[in-house]
């Protein structure tokens, strides 16, 4: 049974009105409380039309809410300074009462060649697995500096202030291959697995790959079987939904669905089918998925470029019908 549900928004806005699409995000985190979600979570976009700086917004987030969770999934650390993103994590991890669940990943960014001389100028950079644990022991309070005292009138810690008993407890870390699941079981993380993973091998049925990285976090991970993990499936419900809106995510979903049908690129990257349709249709679906029943926690991926409605409409309907299809209970 279901025992945790929440959702993933870009967040969208229009260049020349930022300011609309940042604070459309908002009220969908706010709807999302009051429809009893356990969780909302925004995804990174560098230099595009959505959100760049996720624990910005979600510190909004935690004055406009009491107790939704709120996530990143996932923050690519190849943007970030870890000592830096665990001085913001921790700070928002505070204003909202011990709710944030950042989500990273590892790598390096996004067309980095034409972004470097911007990002990195004067230096490499490590993108290695090396830069999640030097968040993991910014965030967890290790010493990350030999001074600690007074200077003057001022006093300076040894380590990154605030500190956020728990956060650490909180990390995520986004994998779609075997390797980085063992990795973030091996190293204590919760586990983010979304409608992306690596075919490695000759298996190509996205489901049974999936599958196998939870087999493998959990295999690695000291929790065992406990260990948390979130399936992130692109998921329409449509029962509420007005003809006009059936018609349009129905035709979103055929368009995106050539590429789930073998591994894409030289990466060999298999996308999952999006889900559209009724809340007993999606549901049967879900509980014929291998990877789906070996989790209690989701964080359905709203679709990009839907409109602010829409969103009310899927989510309304996701907390009121799908939920409860698959023995979830709101929050309250």
């Amino acid at each position: 049974m279901l025992r945790k549900l929440g959702f993933l928004t870009i967040g969208l806005f229009d260049e020349a009105d930022p300011r609309r699409g940042h604070e459309s995000t908002l009220e969908i985190i706010e709807l999302g409380e009051r429809l009893g979600f356990d969780s909302a979570w925004l995804r990174h976009r560098h230099l595009q039309f959505g959100i760049s700086s996720p624990v910005a917004v979600l510190a909004a987030a935690t004055q406009r809410t009491s107790r939704i969770e709120l996530g990143t999934a996932v923050t690519p650390l190849g943007w970030e300074n870890p000592l830096r993103l665990a001085e913001d994590l921790a700070t928002v991890d505070i204003l909202s009462g011990g709710r944030l669940n950042p989500g990273i990943s590892v790598g390096p960014p996004m067309n980095f060649a034409t972004v470097k001389g911007a990002l990195y100028p004067d230096t490499e950079e490590d993108f290695s697995y090396a830069r999640v644990e030097r968040l993991l022991a910014c965030v967890r309070g290790d010493q990350v500096t030999d001074f600690q005292g007074t200077v003057g009138f001022e006093q300076f810690s040894d380590r990154v202030q605030p500190h956020s008993p728990g956060l650490a407890s909180r990390l995520w870390y986004g994998g779609g291959s075997l390797r980085s699941a063992q990795w973030a079981g091996e190293h204590g993380m919760n586990f983010l697995t979304s409608s992306v993973v690596k075919a490695e091998g000759d298996g190509t049925d996205f489901a049974e790959i999936q599958l196998s990285h939870v087999r493998a976090f959990r295999a690695a991970h000291p929790d065992g079987d406990k260990a948390r993990v979130s399936q992130g499936l692109v998921v329409i419900p449509t029962d509420s939904a007005t003809p006009e809106q059936r018609a349009r995510y129905a035709a979103y979903a055929e368009q995106r669905s050539p590429r789930t049908r073998s591994p894409q690129g030289p990466a060999r990257m298999m996308f999952a089918p999006d889900l559209v349709g009724s809340s007993a249709q999606i549901a049967e679906s879900l509980e014929a998925h291998a990877a789906f029943r070996e989790i209690d926690e989701v964080a359905f991926a709203l679709p990009f470029t839907f409109e602010h409605d829409d969103y009310v409409q899927i989510l309304t309907d996701m907390a009121q019908s799908l939920g409860p299809a698959l023995g979830w209970k709101p929050a309250r």
